[in-house]
């Protein structure tokens, strides 16, 4: 979702072109891929080590993407280069050309141990994260039946946007510093968007690689799945961007999407105000009986495409759950709309 216009600063007014990476600092470059959605891009990020390079995040597994990397590695010399790749999740615009780059360059790839796993098991379409399981959540938070099957399967493109998934990682821990050429990168872990995101602080240079955690423009999708039907995504996540409150307020942020910006400060507390109205946004509703369908419309206020509903039922529960650890909401059965959850006011 889009937010307001914010009194963030941005030094970098235009983007790089794809496949021409952009520097940021000396020995720490931009590069942007295309994405065949909405949010049209990510950013990926190169930082020059002693040993080669870094990449950090890698964009989705199509032609387009893998010409364009091909383009910044520049032929086999280049790809030799290659250090590290990088991983912040297990989304797949962030994952999805891990295993093709570790295959091309033969650099190991670093990631969270929570994140590898759940990519294995959205991968494999375990029990818990397959469409079957994903579309009884959403009948049970009062998706019309007829829709539930078509809404889960617009979201079940893991394994075409990855291809494959990478057979080994080194685990990155909380506290963990990565070493990269003559600066350290503190560890940043989160939740909320994810398991277990990365997020990586250069002290030396002042900058932050956010990943998902930390966008200038829009919030980031927090969601229920029926992995943990009743868990509190949105509480973890909150808690998660109040860390980057403890780094200096002019730290350099090179977020996933959108521009390069400064102002951290000013963008967790936005994130905060932001779902705080939403919170209060559904409450006002709460007073008698909703569902997380039916509290749709009060979150979004454009139409959905079955694309957009996939994610926007998984936010919607997300923030009741919230309310429900709260005690602001309780759960009750539907009386008219069997096995249905509603929520009301406590």
């Amino acid at each position: 979702m889009t937010l307001k216009a914010s009194p963030l600063s941005f030094p970098f007014s235009s983007t790089p072109a794809i496949g021409i990476p952009s520097p940021i600092r000396k020995g720490i470059d931009w590069c942007r891929h295309q994405l065949p959605f909405a949010l049209d891009h990510i950013n990926t990020w190169l930082i020059e080590d002693s040993g080669g390079i870094v990449i950090v995040d890698t964009g989705i597994a199509d032609d387009i993407s893998q010409a364009g990397w091909e383009k910044i590695l520049g032929g086999e010399q280049r790809s030799s280069e290659i250090s590290k790749i990088v991983i912040t999740h297990a989304h797949p615009d962030h994952i999805g050309n891990a295993s093709w780059l570790h295959h091309r360059t033969k650099a190991s790839v670093w990631m969270t141990q929570s994140e590898f796993l759940t990519a294995q098991a959205v991968f494999e379409k375990s029990p818990s994260h397959s469409t079957t399981s994903i579309g009884a959540l959403f009948r049970q938070h009062g998706l019309p039946a007829n829709d539930c099957g078509s809404v889960a399967e617009k979201g079940d493109h893991y394994e075409k946007l990855v291809g494959s998934l990478p057979p080994s990682f080194i685990k990155i821990s909380e506290g963990d510093r990565l070493n990269i050429g003559n600066n350290s990168w503190q560890t940043i872990l989160g939740s909320g968007h994810s398991p277990e995101h990365l997020s990586l602080y250069c002290e030396e240079e002042n900058i932050l690689i956010s990943g998902d955690m930390l966008l200038p423009k829009i919030s980031t999708n927090v969601a229920v799945w029926p992995h943990s039907p009743d868990g509190n995504p949105l509480k973890e996540f909150l808690i998660s961007i109040d860390s980057f409150n403890h780094l200096p307020a002019d730290v350099l942020v090179l977020p996933s999407h959108g521009l390069p910006f400064v102002g951290a400060h000013q963008r967790v507390k936005e994130l905060q105000i932001h779902h705080e109205e939403r919170l209060n946004q559904i409450l006002s509703v709460c007073h008698e009986p909703k569902s997380a369908f039916q509290i749709l419309p009060t979150l979004f206020e454009r139409e959905l495409d079955a694309y957009q509903l996939f994610f926007a039922m998984g936010e919607s529960i997300a923030h009741l759950n919230y309310l429900c650890w709260e005690g602001e909401v309780q759960k009750q059965e539907s009386a008219t709309d069997q096995g249905v959850i509603n929520f009301i006011k406590q």
